[in-house]
C-alpha cells in the first residue's frame, strides 16, 4: 500500500501490480519494487473486473529555492488530499498520496506514468490536486493564448503538456477524474477580482459560508495562485530548465491536445479561467464544498448533478468548471461520482 505521509488542464487533457513508489518523511524516493499503488476491483462491466487507481496531491508550502524565495505558504491543501483520498479508500480505490516535500515533479511523474501504463479498459484513474497553479511561455505553439498551465509543485513546476503526454498514452476505454483544487493564473483581472472579492467580505469566508460557521480569526484566506511578479520571477531564474520542457513536448505524442486521447477525461475544477480558487481553515474552498455534496458517501446523482450542486454550496466569486474530452462514454457520463 502506498501512504508516504500523506493532477492543470481544463483545456487539453486489468491487471495491475504497480510496485513503484513510496517516499520516506523526507520526501526521499525509496527502492520501486518496495511498495506501491495497488488496485481494487469490482465486477461492474462485462466479465471483467475493473479496477480504480487514485492519486492524491496537496501542497501546503513550496521549495523557496526554486519560487524565487517565495514558500507559497497556504493552510488547507494537505487536508484536501486527505480528504480526498479517504473518498476513494471508501469507494473501493487503492490510493497513493503526496504531501508537500513528497509532492516532487519526480514523484508525481513517476505515479503517473505508472499507473497509465497499467490501466486497461473499464478501469478508472482519479486524480486530485490542491495548491497553487500558474502559467509559464506556451513554446511549442499549442495555445490561443500562448500560455501554458502548470500544477506548482514542491521542487518545480509541472506543465499541462507533460501531463497531456501521459494523459495519451492511458489506454481505450479508461476513465480519467481530475479535481483541481487550484487556478492558473495571477493576471492583473485575476488580482483585481481577488481584491474585489476581499473588499465585499467574500475572501475571508468564503469555505465556511458554506457550512454556516462564523469565519476563522487569523487565518489567511489567500488565492491559489502564483502572485505575478513570483511567477516572472520564477521563469526567468529557471529559465533554461522551463525552455528545455517546452522544446521536448514539441511533436511529443499526446502533447498537442487531450482531444487525441482515447481515455475519457473529466476535470472538475475548482473555478472558471476568469475566478480565483481560495484556501480556506480547513479545507479549501472548492472541496470543502464537494465534501458538503458528497455528504459521506450519501450524494447519488451522476457527475452533472455533482458539479451543479457543488456550485450552489459556493459564492458566485468562484465557481466550478466541469470539462470533458477525450473519448465519449456516456455511461461514464451517468455514473455516480467515484464509481469504480
Amino acid at each position: 500500500m502506498f501512504d508516504p505521509c500523506e493532477l492543470p488542464l481544463a483545456r487539453r487533457l486489468r491487471r495491475c501490480d504497480l510496485r513503484g513508489l513510496r517516499l520516506g518523511g523526507h520526501g526521499k524516493r525509496q527502492s520501486a519494487r518496495t511498495a506501491g499503488l495497488m488496485f481494487a476491483s469490482r465486477d461492474i462491466r462485462g466479465t471483467e473486473m475493473a479496477k480504480g487507481i487514485s492519486l492524491h496531491i496537496g501542497l501546503n508550502r513550496l521549495d523557496p529555492k526554486h519560487y524565487a524565495g517565495w514558500d507559497g505558504k497556504l493552510n488547507a491543501c494537505e487536508n484536501d488530499a486527505r480528504a480526498m483520498e479517504a473518498i476513494a479508500k471508501t469507494a473501493g480505490y487503492r490510493t497513493g498520496i503526496l504531501l508537500s516535500e513528497q509532492a516532487t515533479r519526480g514523484a508525481v511523474t513517476d505515479m503517473l506514468t505508472m499507473a497509465a501504463r497499467d490501466l486497461n479498459s473499464g478501469d478508472i484513474l482519479l486524480l486530485t490536486y490542491s495548491g497553487h497553479g500558474s502559467q509559464v511561455p506556451d513554446l511549442d505553439g499549442d495555445e490561443i493564448d500562448a500560455l501554458d498551465e502548470t500544477w506548482c509543485l514542491y521542487d518545480g513546476q509541472m506543465i499541462d503538456d507533460e501531463l497531456y503526454r501521459v494523459y495519451g498514452a492511458i489506454a481505450d476505454g479508461v476513465r480519467v477524474l481530475i479535481l483541481s483544487d487550484s487556478c492558473h493564473s495571477g493576471t492583473v483581472a485575476k488580482v483585481s477580482y481577488y481584491e474585489m472579492a476581499q473588499a465585499a467580505g467574500f475572501a475571508g469566508n468564503l469555505d465556511i459560508a458554506v457550512a454556516g460557521r462564523a469565519a476563522t480569526k487569523g487565518i489567511s484566506y489567500a488565492p491559489k495562485f502564483l502572485p505575478q511578479d513570483i511567477a516572472l520571477r520564477t521563469y526567468e531564474q529557471n529559465r533554461a530548465f522551463y525552455e528545455a520542457i517546452g522544446r521536448a513536448a514539441k511533436g511529443a505524442p499526446g502533447a498537442e491536445s487531450s482531444d487525441v486521447a482515447k481515455a475519457s477525461i473529466r476535470l472538475i475544477s475548482g473555478c472558471q479561467d476568469n475566478q480565483v480558487s481560495f484556501d480556506g481553515a480547513i479545507n479549501s474552498v472548492f472541496t470543502a464544498a464537494l465534501l458538503l455534496v458528497w455528504a459521506n458517501g450519501q450524494f447519488k446523482g451522476n457527475y452533472n448533478d455533482f458539479h451543479l450542486q457543488i456550485q450552489r454550496k459556493m459564492l458566485p466569486t468562484q465557481s466550478p468548471n466541469h470539462y470533458r474530452t477525450g473519448k465519449e462514454d456516456r455511461e461514464y457520463d451517468s455514473q455516480r461520482p467515484f464509481t469504480i
